[in-house]
């Protein structure tokens, strides 16, 4: 890679990260490119010379989102096919824990954003492509490799039960409250045997 593309990256990458933070902090209407080039301590204009308009700057905010969200909750070692429903379960409980106890902030930016998708088809249109190679294509194999005869209905299920946790424990009536590791794995452990058997 060039010097000077690393460099535009960099500052996309500071950008967007800029425009999570404030999101997360200040709600959309903390979100300016002004605001962004104070909080990112860039030159004033930068912001706009990278995502002139705001639904560029949303745009940023929304693929880099799905990155640092990947990075996250994203099992690291996903057990092999076969190794068992309570593998599964510990595998999701790591990666839904660790977002809870240390990028709480991604989850309020990311329920910002998704409201703001619904009145901005052009923001839905990315939100949607990016959660969907991010999150919604691997849990779909992930249900089949452990033997799901309905792997796009148990995905869902799946998807529905963590953004539940997520969203109860961020922003809902449970917001003060982190689940256990343990309280985790034993509540994916009920709902993966009551959807696959086992």
């Amino acid at each position: 890679m060039a010097p000077s593309t690393a460099r535009t990256t960099a500052r996309g990458e500071l950008i967007a990260d800029t425009a999570i933070d404030l999101l997360a902090e200040r709600g959309l209407r903390g979100l300016t490119h002004r605001a962004v080039d104070e909080a990112a301590g860039l030159p004033q204009g930068s912001t706009s010379n990278h995502a002139r308009t705001r639904e560029a700057l949303l745009e940023a905010a929304v693929r880099r989102l799905a990155v640092r969200e990947a990075r996250v909750l994203g099992p690291r070692e996903m057990p092999e096919p076969g190794a068992g429903l309570d593998a599964l379960a510990e595998a999701v409980a790591l990666a839904l824990h660790r977002y809870l106890t240390r990028h709480r902030h991604l989850a309020i930016a990311r329920y910002e954003l998704a409201l703001e998708a619904t009145r901005r088809p052009a923001l839905r249109a990315i939100y949607d492509r990016a959660g969907t190679s991010a999150f919604r294509e691997p849990l779909v194999a992930m249900m089949a490799a452990a033997g799901s005869t309905a792997p796009e209905r148990h995905a869902l299920s799946l998807v529905a039960w963590c953004d539940g946790v997520m969203f109860s424990c961020t922003a809902g009536s449970y917001h003060s409250t982190v689940p256990t590791l343990e309280e985790l794995r034993a509540g994916l452990g009920e709902l993966l045997r009551g959807a696959l058997g086992g």
